[in-house]
This record gives C-alpha cells, structure tokens and sequence, in this order.
C-alpha cells in the first residue's frame, strides 16, 4: 500500500519542529523581538485589564488568582494564551520582515528598475535642462 510520502515528486511536509528552525534560521532576531514584544503587550494588557476591573470578576469566580497579585495573575493569563501568540508570532514575522527588505531595498535604490533613475532632480522633472534654463 502506498503512503503520501511515497509518491514520486511530493517531499512531505516538514514537522513543526523543523518549520520552526527554518523560520528561525531566516529571520532570527526579528522572530525574538516580535515574540518578546507581542507577550510584552499581552502582560501589560492583562495587567491593566486586571486593574481597571476585571480583578474583581477574578475575585469572585476564581479566587486563587488574585492571590497572585496584579502581575502574577496577568502573567498566569498571559502563559495561558502562548498557543495564540506563538501562532501570531508565526505569520506577523514574515510579513514584517519582507516589509523591511522592501523597505532597506527603496532607500538603497536597488528596487528601481534598470535605465530608470532612482530619484528625480530637485525639479521634479526628468529633462536634462536645469529649469529656468533655455
């Protein structure tokens, strides 16, 4: 019996693990500063969140938070959404790293096309006359 991974010309999928070397071995230090920023928000939000009120709901429906204090709780309810940040971290990375390639690409020029210039002159037009000039 044939299994998907002995069809000729399709390689299998790669596990979860390997994906996420690859995506580490691409964008390195931007993978760790979205997933340090994007828990940092979390944390503080969950922080807020618990002092303008959604610490006394704790109080009443799960008392052993609020034991924990303001930021213990909130990191308690920042480790429980982890799935849903590493998912974001996961597909914001990419997109803000070809955003910024695109962008280190403009202010170099490189993404001109060839025989067309990289900037205008300070006229604005493309005549090889200076304006003002016959």
């Amino acid at each position: 019996m044939d299994t998907p991974t002995d069809t000729p010309g399709k390689s299998p999928k790669p596990n979860i693990r390997k994906r996420l070397e690859a995506m580490l071995a691409e964008w390195g230090v931007l993978l760790l500063i979205v997933w340090l920023s994007i828990f940092g928000l979390t944390w503080v939000g969950f922080a807020f969140a618990i002092q303008l009120g959604f610490g006394d709901w704790v109080e009443r429906h799960g008392g052993s938070l609020a034991a924990l204090g303001t930021w213990g709780a909130a990191y308690f309810a920042t480790e429980l959404t982890k799935p849903l940040r590493f998912a974001a971290t996961a597909i914001i990375t990419p997109a803000i790293g070809t955003l910024l390639r695109r962008l280190r690409r403009s202010k170099t020029g490189a993404s001109a096309a060839p025989g067309t210039p990289a900037e205008l002159p300070p006229n604005g037009t493309l005549d090889e006359t200076p304006s003002g000039q016959p």
